[in-house]
């Protein structure tokens, strides 16, 4: 893993790489930054002879990235149980879009969240199933199936033999199932601007309109801000609980931002980010809205505000 021959003082350029794997692997990046410091913090904890013994910095550290990562996993389980409702991924702003309205400043520290490829693989939508995995399958998918890693490189990082590894990946590919045609970026923008405006009219039908039948709303307070704590079902139903949000929040200003790669919408009031909501469209219609009020969740998007 990594680039073979990586120079002791070229470690750092391993960085975006090394947060890469960790957000898909623990959909936080809060999370991902802290793995990432343990990793290089145990790095430099070597003894410069131990250092000048590895041929490949960068794998090492990616070896040591994703155990931590393995280890955050299995605690993760635990401390998810007693998660106040629903535990979701941390949404990914792209400030791209704020930096081309100026709105950015370029001079300030390096976000993690700005090192984070944008792609397929960190869709809220594919995260989400992430999330249903265990996490040797997770580990083993992320690392073959998104970076490109030999099994036999990802045997060092689980401690399995490569076969054992192999079918660790092929469980997890069995849980993504058959990835449906991709709906084009303009295609769900449109639906996306379409949600926003009927939303900010309160027009229920509308809503219904652009709402599958079968569409499910899940929504992220951790227990620090007011959120339904179960899936909301049903377009119809989804379509009054918008509407109910909207009566009891005057002022709440919605904007279309691009939420982990794709359209979504973004809830603010007096320029404080309450709310970032991703959707998931099918044949014109939204089939999941995935809402994230916890503000600790919501850190990455400061600057929005």
């Amino acid at each position: 893993m990594g680039t073979v021959g990586t120079g002791t003082d070229g470690i750092a350029g391993e960085r975006r790489q090394l947060i890469n794997v960790a957000y898909r692997l623990l959909g936080s990046v809060t999370e991902a930054e802290d793995a990432v410091q343990d990793a290089y913090a145990r790095w430099y904890g070597l003894p410069r002879s131990r250092q000048e013994e590895i041929l490949s910095p960068g794998a090492w550290l990616t070896t040591v990235t994703s155990r931590i990562c393995l280890d955050l996993l299995g605690s993760a389980r635990a401390r998810r149980e007693r998660y106040v409702g629903v535990w979701l991924p941390e949404p990914l702003p792209d400030h791209a879009e704020e930096d081309h309205a100026g709105g950015a400043d370029a001079t300030g520290p390096a976000d993690p969240a700005d090192q984070i490829v944008l792609d397929e693989s960190v869709t809220m939508a594919f995260l989400v199933v992430l999330e249903s995995m265990t996490p040797a399958e997770r580990v083993a998918f992320v690392l073959h199936d998104v970076f490109r890693y030999p099994f036999a490189e990802i045997a060092a990082v689980l401690g399995r033999t490569p076969a054992a590894c192999k079918q660790l990946a092929a469980s997890a590919r069995r849980r993504v199932g058959v990835a449906r045609a991709p709906v084009p970026a303009a295609g769900r923008a449109d639906v996306v601007r379409h949600v926003k405006e009927a939303w900010e009219t309160k027009d229920i039908a509308a809503l219904v309109g652009l709402l599958d039948p079968g569409a499910v709303m899940t929504a992220d307070g951790g227990g620090m801000v007011g959120a339904v704590l179960r899936p909301v079902e049903g377009g119809t139903r989804i379509a009054q609980y918008m509407a109910a949000i909207a009566d009891k929040a005057p002022g709440l200003e919605l904007l279309e931002r691009s939420v982990n790669g794709l359209p979504g919408l973004v809830a603010q009031r007096a320029g404080t980010v309450l709310t970032v909501a991703s959707f998931d469209v099918s044949d014109g219609r939204v089939t999941r809205i995935w809402a994230v009020r916890n503000p600790e969740k919501l850190r990455p998007w400061i600057r929005e505000g």
